[in-house]
């Protein structure tokens, strides 16, 4: 009978799950107690990796390496002092063992320990000469100094990293994210330029250079680099929506939606490329076409908040308050905290005359957070609608709480006690926000109108 390697590639495994059936005793040697204990580690049944660690240990009592697996199986299950007191051991028998060191760094790490990690990862990195280990440290040294937000170190390290491996992408785009946490957009360009002249057909390096250049406005040179992203991969869905993005920017509408529907022909539509197309479609003029991809959008992506807002702003704009009333309320039921959908809300209701959901959509808004002055100002002239003056008063006496400065809010206090015939709150308020800026007087007419012939007006003006 002929066999295969794969015949025989899973026999350690086998048979050390033979002998716990059994319960009779086979030996292994230590490499293959590793390789067990390993592959139960990968497959995540970490109790079948410790019982395989625990027989090898006994078999192999002085095995460094089954007693590191056995200390990333205390990892896995948080179980940090246990891994320390092993790694301790290791260190005391094995000052120079430079894995020891990256575990126990691991355990200071997710011990919120960054700093004593950092530390250790040095100390491990000077025990080791050989550069494929110097990754490894860099690695793990450029993410600790993430998570201390410190991001100029972080950057160094990961700049070392691509150093020692060039199509290591994930390095690149933390080095990316450390620029912008930096704000230095001018130093990401120089850098990405610089790794381009060493590796010039990553398209990842493109596709982040053009955002960068996408940051500084500058929209021609964004472009190339985005070309140059998709020359290297036809099928890169990002730089195309990017490059669109770009497009869109230098007013090229019909460019930018070829680049957009490209995507729709690479893989699934997204909610943003229909977004995009029905955006530059509107601003050809061609609404119909805009507001049927818009559509397409929402269906796509619930969730896309651009996409609710786009086309509730575009109804809108056309006084077609029904239809943004009929989309807001879809949006509402499906994110009732979004701030947006609330502004629409209310007002879309305020125009067609829907005073009392108006209301509660301000209401809901300031709930949520929203205190600018034009919320509570807005808020207010529905209520003078309502004729509920009282809330009225309550409403912008707490909104005078976060701009004590604001005349339009004195105005409207002072209008709200003069119909409640509460002359000498009225008076105070009148005067007061005559004080702040007399030219918001006219204002406080037309929203009181009898105001304008009242006694009370005239003498509390008088005396200002």
């Amino acid at each position: 009978m002929d066999f295969s390697f794969s015949d025989f590639s899973d026999m350690p495994i086998s048979r050390f799950e033979s002998m716990l059936k059994t319960n009779e005793i086979h030996f292994f040697d230590a490499t293959e107690f590793e390789e067990i204990g390993q592959h139960y580690i990968d497959t995540a049944n970490l109790q079948m990796a410790k019982k395989a660690i625990e027989v090898g240990l006994s078999q192999h009592p002085e095995s460094t390496d089954l007693t590191l697996l056995l200390v990333e199986y205390y990892i896995l299950t948080n179980t940090f002092d246990e891994a320390r007191v092993l790694l301790d051991n290791v260190l005391i028998l094995e000052p120079y063992n430079e894995y020891a060191y990256q575990h126990l760094a691991m355990v200071q790490s997710k011990s919120n320990e960054h700093q004593q990690a950092i530390e250790t990862l040095k100390k491990g990195l000077s025990c080791t000469r050989r550069n494929t280990n110097h990754y490894e440290f860099h690695s793990l040294l450029a993410m600790e100094y993430l998570y201390l937000d410190e991001y100029f170190m972080a950057k160094e390290y990961f700049v070392k990293c691509l150093e020692e491996e060039v199509t290591d992408n994930h390095s690149l785009y933390n080095i990316i994210y450390c620029f912008e946490s930096l704000n230095d957009t001018d130093g990401a360009i120089v850098y990405m330029n610089s790794f381009l002249d060493k590796d010039p057909y990553n398209e990842v390096a493109w596709h982040q250079l053009g955002r960068q250049y996408l940051a500084k406005k500058m929209y021609e040179q964004a472009i190339t680099a985005f070309d140059f992203a998709i020359i290297c991969d036809d099928t890169f869905i990002g730089a195309y929506l990017e490059l669109g993005k770009a497009l869109e920017h230098l007013g090229r509408y019909n460019e930018a939606i070829n680049h957009y529907e490209i995507t729709l022909n690479i893989d699934d539509p997204t909610a943003f490329a229909l977004l995009r197309i029905g955006a530059c479609h509107l601003k050809l003029g061609n609404d119909a076409l805009g507001v049927t991809f818009l559509e397409k959008a929402i269906h796509e992506d619930p969730l896309l908040d651009k996409g609710w807002i786009a086309l509730c702003e575009y109804h809108m704009n056309n006084n077609a308050y029904a239809k943004v009333l009929k989309h807001v309320k879809k949006a509402v039921k499906i994110d009732n905290t979004n701030m947006n959908y609330w502004q629409l809300y209310a007002n879309a209701n305020k125009a067609l005359g829907f005073w009392k959901e108006a209301h509660e959509a301000y209401e809901q808004m300031v709930s949520l957070g929203n205190y600018e002055v034009q919320t509570w100002l807005d808020w207010a002239s529905v209520l003078v609608h309502l004729q509920e003056y009282e809330k009225g008063i309550r409403i912008i006496r707490q909104g005078i709480e976060f701009h004590p400065e604001n005349s339009q809010l004195h105005y409207m206090l002072a209008g709200f006690y003069m119909m409640m015939a509460k002359a000498n709150e009225a008076s105070y308020f009148l005067k007061n926000a005559y004080a702040i800026n007399p030219n918001e007087l006219e204002v406080f007419y037309e929203t009181f109108p009898t105001s304008r012939t009242a006694h009370l007006v005239k003498d509390t003006l008088s005396l200002s």
